[in-house]
C-alpha cells in the first residue's frame, strides 16, 4: 500500500516499487501496459488506485491498461494535453513504442514523466535482462533523460524528475538498471507523504497553474498537431531552446530541495573518491556502486569516479566542476554498443564536453561493460583503472576476435568483513525466489541490518534455474554484482549437485545446505566424488532436509519454500531460532489468512518442521582423500547435422550448464546474425526433475492420473 506515514521509515522494497511510490504520489493519471522487468510499477500504482490510495493532491490518480505501450504513450500524451499530470512505466521495445509520442510530447513542451527499467534492445537476439540500449535510443526525442543507480536513489531522486518536469516543462525519462536496480531489495529510507508534498512547493504551484492555463479544454480552446512548411519550422524548432537551457538550473534546484531535507549531495554530476584521483571513471547507473565500493577497498589509489544522474540535456559546465583538477586519465564506462559508431554516446558526450577547457589534453578512454545484465565485478574495475594502453575497450567477456576485451586480475574481496553473503539455487516454479524475498524482508524489516537480494531468472521462467543471491551485514551494501564467494549455500534440487558446481562456492568453514530424499547413510553413494572432497577439504559444515517429504506431509506438495525458509534460518542463526519461526509464522499469516485457517496452519507445520526436522551431517574425513572425478547428467549425442552437433556442443550444452559465460566472442561467429540451427531443442535436456511419471498398466483404471516414482530407491506413490 501506499506509505501514507508522516515519518521517513525504512523499508525493505525493490527498485519499482521506489518508483511507483514516486510516481504514484506525484501523478494524477497513469496508462499502464506491462513489459518485463517494468510491469510491476504498472501493478503496484493499479493495486493502489485499486485500494483508493491518495496522492500529494488527496486525489485517487485515474490508472487506466491499454492495448500496447503506444497506446499507453498516446494516452499519456493526451493526458498531459488536458492538462493532467501523467505516467507511464516501460522498458526495451516498450519504450521504443512510444518513441513517436515522446517526440510530441516533448515537442509541445508537456511534463510528463515515464519511468523506465531499462533493457536490452532486440538485435541480433531478443534479451530479457538489462543495459542502457532503450535509453540512449530516445536521446534525439527531447525528453530529458534522468539517471539512478540504487534502490535508494530510485526513491531518493525520482521526485526530482517529477519536479524537474513541471517546472521546466520538459517530459523526463526516469530510469534505472533493470532487475539489477528494479528487481534488487534493499532496505531503504522512504519518502512519506508529508515530505513529498512539501517539496511540491510555490514553484512547483505556479508550474502546475501555468500548465493548467494552457490545456486544451472547452473554455479554452487550442490546436496542436499542426503542420508548418520550410519557411518556419527551423526556427520554430529552434524556439524551444531557452526551456533545455535553463533545465539543468532547474534539476538543481529540486535536487537541492532534496539534499536540504536529507542531508545528502546530490547532483547532475556526483563525484566519489580521492580529491587528488589521477584517474576517474565517468559512468551512470547501478556500476557506480560497484566502482565505489572498489575505491573504499582502495584508499591509497588516487581513483575517483563521476556518476551521471542528468544525461540529458548534457550539462558540460557541471561535469567539468565535478571533475578534481589532479586528474590525467578520464575512462567512460557506457552499458550499451553502438556499431559504427566512433564511440559510444556518452563517450562521445564526455569528449565534446572536454573540448575547450582545462581537461582538452586528459587521456580519454572508452568501455562497453554489461550488455544483457553481463555481471561487472570489482575485478573488472580493477582492469579499467590498471588500463593504460587500449583506447577502446570491453570488460566482462573474452575478445579473442578483435581483442577488446581487458584481462582480469585477481583481487581481494571488496566487501566489507562483515557482509554475510547467501545463494539459493531453486527450480523456478517452486518457491525458492519467493522464499527468498521473504528471508531479506525479515531480517530487513525486523533487525538493525542492511540486506540485498538479488534474483537471477532463467529466460525460460516455469521450471528454469533460479538463483538467488542475498547479502545482510551492519555496513552498507554496494555490491551491484553476483556472490561467487558465499558464507551459505542452499540446493533446493538434488539433482543440480550432478550438473553444476555450486558447493565450490561456499567459503572455508561455510554452510551448505541440501534437500534431498537421501539419508545421511545414503549419501556417500549419490553425492557425487567432487562435492564430497570439497566438502572435506574446506571443512564445510553440511545440512540436509526432506522438504518434498515434509511438503507431502503437511498437504503443501510441491510448494517447499516455507520450509526450506525455515531451515535457513535453523541453519544459519542469524536470527535467534525462536524470533525467526514468529516472524515467520507472522508473515504466512498476513499472506494466507484469507485462504483460510487450514492453509495459515499448513505454513506453521511446516515452518516447525522446517526448523525441527533440519540435520547437521558428519562429514566423514575419508571424503577429503577422493579424486575429483566429474559426476555428469549429460545429455547423450542425438542424431543432426554436423552443424547441428557443433551448436550443441560449442554453444547449447555449456550455456545448459552454466558456462556460457566463459565462451569467448569466436565462438559465436558462424552465429553473430543470430542464425541458430534448427532441431537444437531435441538436444536440450534440463534433467533436473526428483520425480518421473511411470505407467503401470496392470493398475491402470483409465483415470488419466499417473503414477509417480520418487528419487527414493523402490518407492511407489500414486499421486490421485
Amino acid at each position: 500500500m501506499f506509505n501514507q506515514e508522516n515519518t521517513r521509515s525504512q523499508k525493505t522494497m525493490d527498485g519499482n516499487y521506489a518508483a511507483a511510490h514516486i510516481a504514484y504520489a506525484y501523478s494524477e493519471t497513469a496508462a499502464i501496459y506491462p513489459i518485463t522487468p517494468s510491469s510491476p510499477m504498472a501493478e503496484l500504482v493499479d493495486e493502489w488506485a485499486g485500494n483508493d490510495a491518495k496522492n500529494i493532491f488527496g486525489q485517487t490518480p485515474v490508472v487506466s491498461q491499454m492495448q500496447s505501450e503506444a497506446g499507453a504513450a498516446g494516452a499519456v500524451h493526451g493526458a498531459l494535453l488536458a492538462g493532467a499530470l501523467a505516467t507511464t512505466f516501460t522498458s526495451s521495445q516498450g519504450l521504443l513504442l512510444m518513441i513517436p509520442n515522446i517526440y510530441r510530447i516533448a515537442g509541445e513542451l508537456l511534463p510528463g514523466v515515464i519511468h523506465v527499467a531499462a533493457r536490452t534492445i532486440a538485435t541480433h537476439a531478443l534479451s530479457i535482462f538489462g543495459d542502457h540500449s532503450d535509453i540512449y535510443a530516445c536521446r534525439q526525442t527531447g525528453a530529458a533523460i534522468f539517471a539512478e543507480g540504487s534502490v535508494q536513489e530510485v526513491m531518493d531522486l525520482s521526485p526530482a524528475a517529477h519536479l524537474s518536469a513541471l517546472c521546466g516543462s520538459i517530459p523526463f525519462l526516469n530510469f534505472f538498471d533493470g532487475f539489477r536496480t528494479s528487481h534488487e531489495l534493499h532496505k531503504i529510507h522512504v519518502w512519506d507523504r508529508k515530505d513529498l508534498s512539501a517539496l511540491f512547493d510555490e514553484e512547483a504551484k505556479a508550474a502546475l497553474q501555468r500548465f493548467r492555463e494552457r490545456a486544451i479544454h472547452p473554455a479554452n480552446a487550442r490546436i496542436y498537431g499542426s503542420a508548418q512548411n520550410p519557411d518556419i519550422f527551423f526556427q520554430a524548432r529552434e524556439a524551444s531552446n531557452p526551456f533545455y537551457i535553463a533545465l539543468p538550473e532547474i534539476v538543481e534546484r529540486q535536487l537541492d530541495k532534496i539534499n536540504q531535507k536529507l542531508g545528502s549531495h546530490y547532483g547532475l554530476f556526483d563525484y566519489y573518491g580521492s580529491p587528488e584521483a589521477s584517474h576517474i571513471i565517468i559512468a551512470m547507473g547501478s556500476v557506480c556502486e560497484t566502482i565505489k565500493e572498489y575505491i573504499d577497498s582502495v584508499p591509497y589509489e588516487r581513483f575517483g569516479l563521476v556518476c551521471v544522474h542528468l544525461y540529458r540535456p548534457f550539462s558540460a559546465s557541471h561535469l567539468l566542476s565535478a571533475i578534481p583538477s589532479t586528474v590525467k586519465q578520464i575512462t567512460v564506462l557506457s552499458r550499451t554498443k553502438e556499431p559504427g559508431s566512433i564511440g559510444e554516446p556518452l563517450y562521445l558526450d564526455v569528449l565534446a564536453a572536454l573540448q575547450g577547457s582545462p581537461y582538452q589534453s586528459v587521456t580519454l578512454f572508452s568501455g562497453r561493460y554489461g550488455l544483457s545484465s553481463k555481471d561487472t565485478t570489482p575485478a573488472q574495475i580493477a582492469a579499467v583503472y590498471r588500463n593504460q594502453e587500449k583506447k577502446f575497450f570491453t570488460i566482462g567477456i573474452e575478445d579473442d576476435v578483435t581483442g577488446l576485451s581487458l584481462p582480469l586480475p585477481k583481487i581481494p574481496s571488496t566487501a566489507p568483513q562483515d557482509i554475510i553473503s547467501c545463494k539459493f539455487w531453486g527450480l523456478g516454479g517452486d518457491g525458492t525466489v519467493s522464499a527468498t524475498k521473504n528471508i531479506v524482508k525479515i531480517i530487513g524489516n525486523n533487525s538493525n541490518m542492511t540486506v540485498q537480494g538479488y534474483f537471477e531468472y532463467d529466460s525460460k521462467k516455469s521450471r528454469g534455474l533460479t538463483i538467488s543471491h542475498l547479502r545482510f551485514g551492519q555496513s552498507p551494501i554496494r555490491s551491484a554484482y553476483l556472490i561467487r564467494e558465499a558464507d551459505f549455500v542452499a540446493c533446493h534440487n538434488p539433482v543440480y549437485l550432478h550438473k553444476y558446481d555450486m558447493v565450490q562456492e561456499v567459503k572455508d568453514g561455510g554452510i551448505f545446505l541440501l534437500n534431498c530424499y537421501f539419508k545421511e547413510r545414503e549419501l556417500d553413494e549419490y553425492l557425487p566424488q567432487k562435492v564430497k572432497a570439497y566438502i572435506a577439504k574446506h571443512h564445510i559444515k553440511l545440512f540436509l532436509i526432506d522438504a518434498i517429504r515434509i511438503g507431502k506431509d503437511v498437504g503443501l506438495n510441491g510448494k517447499i519454500s516455507t520450509i526450506l525458509q525455515a531451515a535457513f534460518f535453523a541453519a544459519s542463526g542469524i536470527l535467534p531460532a525462536e524470533d525467526a519461526k514468529r516472524l515467520m509464522k507472522d508473515a504466512a499469516l498476513q499472506s494466507y489468512g484469507k485462504k483460510g485457517e487450514n492453509i495459515v496452519q499448513m505454513n506453521c507445520e511446516a515452518i516447525d518442521r522446517g526448523f525441527s526436522e533440519l540435520v547437521e551431517i558428519t562429514v566423514p574425513a575419508d571424503w577429503a582423500a577422493l579424486a575429483d572425478s566429474k559426476a555428469s547428467l549429460d545429455n547423450p549425442v542425438l542424431p543432426g547435422s554436423s552443424e547441428l552437433i557443433a551448436f550443441v556442443e560449442n554453444i547449447q550444452q555449456p550455456v545448459t550448464d552454466q558456462r556460457g559465460d566463459m565462451l569467448p566472442v569466436s565462438s559465436f561467429l558462424p552465429y553473430a546474425d543470430g542464425y541458430t540451427p534448427p532441431g537444437s531443442s531435441a538436444h536440450e535436456r534440463r534433467n533436473v526433475t526428483t520425480e518421473i511419471p511411470v505407467w503401470k498398466p496392470e493398475n491402470c483404471i483409465q483415470c488419466g492420473l499417473s503414477l509417480i516414482h520418487i528419487s527414493e530407491p523402490t518407492r511407489l506413490r500414486c499421486i490421485g
